[in-house]
């Protein structure tokens, strides 16, 4: 604590202030600096969220071979069954008869005298386990599942267990007071049971589920004729040649697919409008204008602002953090690029964008931004999808350069993919740059800007601390030598009364 201007009755706490806010001028100019490169650090990480959203993006869309073998399937009857494309490149038609539909295995058990879904399992059995063998959804038997028996738990939290594990559902009806137990999986086990029991028999027969006492209700497979072939399945809903039918009544249907245009172009559209996104942002954020006499507010400027004044000065003050850079121009360039340029070894009438209809806009000023001709995308899509899906998605051998190092064949890469390798090579420059949000300091490049400018303003402040105690000496000795110069003159005074 200091106290100044006794003997002078000068504010010697002002005007030590006023001095170092002079000598403060320096460190707050780093601090600013430093503000400013931290707003930088995070426009570019979030420059590269946008770019990592994009390219998952891409990967889930335009180069997933089920985004183009999505089909409308016509049926004449739709209580027989349903039928959708699973799997299958080319459009599909036919006729399916259902003789039979697939059901499950059934043991419902025996009225139970003096049984309770509360009481505890040791009131029922003395056995410690209980094994349930059941079919499975390939349409075979399981190895049987043991499921353990606790005596201190009731029969109802037994039954649960029984569900979880096995592949029956067990359940007590409280009406009619009988347990009943059906497979999960429905279809028949040729000369086996679908489901059978062991390991407890006293609980079995507590329950009322053996044999010659329970009722009995065995699995049965689907039977059908699909386009003029007999066959049956376990289960009701199965595929074959990549078309899944679920079959649903007795009867018969005649079913016809065609391409599902809408779907498709859906899938090509939400491209075109994530890349039209993602450039807009780079171009805006390349392109902000940077107010160089709006720098960050330090500490006393800030709290001498209203919230209002903070937020609109702040505004400008972050703007332009990413004006000019080189890396991201380059990307956008590259990508532009990467979508002008034909892929090679594709049929000439369809190897580029315009050929279905996708071109890039004729206004300079939306730099790049691509716009569809949606008829004739559409009626690309109709006419060969798999086309189209080659002409984002093809995926080529790499090739072998000079020293025998394998590359990217770029020139017959399918367009989505070779934006993939165009925005994966932005991403990582912009991370030596900026890094990641676990990175330290030290591993890219403004870490260690940042790094060295907190070196230097501990050092000011040190440096600070000794000024301003050198300027407290100062006006310390000014001080006393006002001081002892009153005592001399009121001595004389004295001295002459």
């Amino acid at each position: 604590m200091r106290i100044g201007g006794l003997a002078s009755g000068m504010d010697i706490e002002k005007m030590v202030g006023d001095l170092m806010k002079a000598e403060r001028m320096k460190v707050d100019k780093l601090h600013q600096r430093k503000q400013f490169l931290e707003w930088q650090r995070d426009d570019y990480r979030s420059m590269n969220s946008s770019m990592l959203k994009f390219r998952d993006q891409i990967f889930e869309g335009v180069m997933m071979q089920k985004s183009y073998l999505q089909k409308k399937v016509d049926l004449s009857d739709e209580s027989v069954a349903s039928v959708r494309n699973n799997g299958s490149t080319t459009d599909f038609s036919g006729t399916i008869e259902v003789k039979e539909l697939a059901k499950s295995a059934t043991i419902i058990g025996s009225k139970t005298t003096g049984i309770d879904p509360t009481m505890k399992m040791s009131e029922i059995t003395s056995s410690t386990s209980f094994t349930v063998q059941a079919i499975n959804k390939d349409g075979e038997l399981d190895k049987g599942i043991e499921v353990k028996i606790d005596p201190d738990e009731t029969l109802d939290s037994f039954m649960k267990k029984v569900n979880e594990q096995t592949g029956v559902t067990m359940f007590y009806d409280s009406y009619s007071q009988q347990i009943s137990m059906t497979a999960k999986h429905s279809g028949d086990v040729f000369g086996k049971d679908e489901i059978s029991l062991s390991g407890a028999d006293d609980l079995v027969s507590k329950l009322e589920l053996g044999k010659g006492v329970a009722s009995y209700t065995e699995g049965a497979n689907a039977k059908f004729i699909l386009n003029g072939l007999e066959t049956q399945r376990s289960s009701n809903t199965f595929t074959i040649g990549g078309v899944e039918y679920s079959l649903k009544a007795v009867g018969k249907t005649n079913f016809t697919s065609t391409t599902d245009v809408d779907k498709v172009y859906d899938t090509i559209k939400s491209f075109v409008d994530q890349y039209n996104e993602l450039i807009a942002k780079v171009n805006g954020e390349t392109d902000e204008k940077r107010y160089r006499s709006y720098q960050p507010l330090t500490k006393e400027q800030r709290e001498a602002m209203s919230d209002k004044e903070v937020e609109l000065w702040e505004e400008k003050a972050r703007s332009g953090t990413l004006r000019g850079d080189a890396v991201l121009r380059s990307g956008v360039n590259k990508m532009r690029f990467d979508l002008s340029t034909p892929v090679k070894d594709l049929p000439t009438e369809l190897n580029q964008l315009s050929d279905i209809g996708i071109t890039t806009s004729k206004n300079y000023l939306d730099k790049g931004k691509l716009v569809i001709d949606d008829k004739k995308l559409k009626e690309a899509i109709a006419k060969d999808p798999n086309a189209i899906y080659k002409l984002f998605a093809n995926d080529p051998k790499p090739i072998t350069d000079g020293s025998g190092k394998e590359k990217p064949n770029v020139e017959e890469m399918g367009l989505a993919r070779r934006l993939r390798e165009t925005l994966k090579g932005t991403m990582e420059l912009v991370e030596k740059k900026a890094g990641k949000s676990f990175d330290v300091g030290n591993e890219y490049a403004l870490g260690k800007t940042l790094d060295g400018i907190d070196d230097r303003i501990t050092s000011f402040e040190r440096k600070l601390i000794q000024i301003e105690d050198r300027y407290w000496r100062q006006f310390t000795a000014m001080e006393k030598a006002i001081q002892r110069s009153n005592e001399q003159s009121m001595f004389l005074m004295n001295q002459f009364g």
